[in-house]
C-alpha cells in the first residue's frame, strides 16, 4: 500500500503525537500515583453496580487473562491456517508479544493496583497496574484483526462484518470493564491504548509492507 508524501508526514505526526503523549502520561503517573481523575472516573464507573454488570463486566475482560489470551490467539491463528492464510496467523501470533512489552512496563513504572477502601475490587489482579496490558492486548490483537478483515476480500462479508464489529466493540468496552472490576485506574488503560496503538501501528506496518509469498 503506498502512500502520499502528505499522507506519511500526518502519520509520522500522529505516531511521535501518540509516543509524546504515552512519555508524559508515564512521567504523570510515577509522580502522581492516585489522581483525584484516577478517583471520579473510579467511582463514577462503579456508581452503578449489581451482580449482572460484575458477571458481564468479567467476561469482557476473559479474554485478556492467561491462559485465555493465548488460547483465544491459537484457536484464530489456527482457523486461518487452515484456510490458508499463513502469512496473517504469523503476524497474528505476534500480537502476543503485547504480554511482554506490557511485563516490561509494568516492573519498570512499578505503579500499585487499585485497592480498598479507595475502590470496590470484583475480581484481584497480579502484577503493578501501568500500563493495563488487558488494554494494550486488545487494541493490538483486535485491532490487528480488525484491519485484516478490511484486507482479506476473499473472506465473506458477513464474517468480516461481524468479526470486526466485534472487535471494535471488545477494544472500547474492555477500559470500562477494567475500571468496574477495580483491576486499573484510568490513567493505566489509557496508557495501554496509547502503548497498544504503537505496537498495533507497528504491526500493520510491517504486515502490509512484507510481500506475499510460498513463504506466508
Amino acid at each position: 500500500m503506498q502512500l502520499t508524501e502528505r499522507k506519511k508526514k500526518i502519520m509520522v505526526y500522529v505516531i511521535g503525537g501518540i509516543i509524546v503523549g504515552f512519555l508524559l502520561l508515564t512521567a504523570f503517573v510515577i509522580i502522581f500515583q492516585t489522581t483525584f481523575i484516577d478517583k471520579e472516573f473510579s467511582e463514577e464507573i462503579q456508581e452503578h453496580q449489581n451482580p449482572f454488570l460484575d458477571t458481564a463486566m468479567k467476561f469482557v475482560s476473559w479474554f485478556g487473562y492467561m491462559p485465555n489470551a493465548a488460547l483465544t490467539v491459537l484457536g484464530t491463528c489456527c482457523i486461518f491456517l487452515f484456510y490458508g492464510y499463513k502469512k496473517e496467523a504469523i503476524y497474528l501470533a505476534m500480537s502476543m508479544l503485547s504480554g511482554l512489552v506490557s511485563t516490561i512496563f509494568k516492573f519498570v513504572i512499578n505503579r500499585p493496583r487499585p485497592a480498598e477502601p479507595l475502590v470496590r475490587i470484583v475480581a484481584k489482579a497480579s502484577q503493578q497496574s501501568f500500563p493495563s496490558g488487558h488494554m494494550l492486548f486488545y487494541v493490538v490483537f483486535f485491532g490487528f484483526l480488525t484491519l485484516l478483515m478490511f484486507q482479506l476480500k476473499n473472506i465473506a462479508v458477513f464474517v468480516r462484518v461481524t468479526v470486526a464489529v466485534i472487535s471494535l466493540l471488545l477494544i472500547f468496552v474492555v477500559p470500562f470493564s477494567r475500571i468496574y472490576l477495580g483491576a486499573h485506574w484510568f490513567t493505566d488503560v489509557l496508557g495501554g491504548f496509547l502503548l497498544g496503538l504503537l505496537c498495533l501501528y507497528l504491526l500493520s506496518f510491517y504486515y502490509l509492507k512484507s510481500p506475499n509469498s510460498k513463504y506466508f
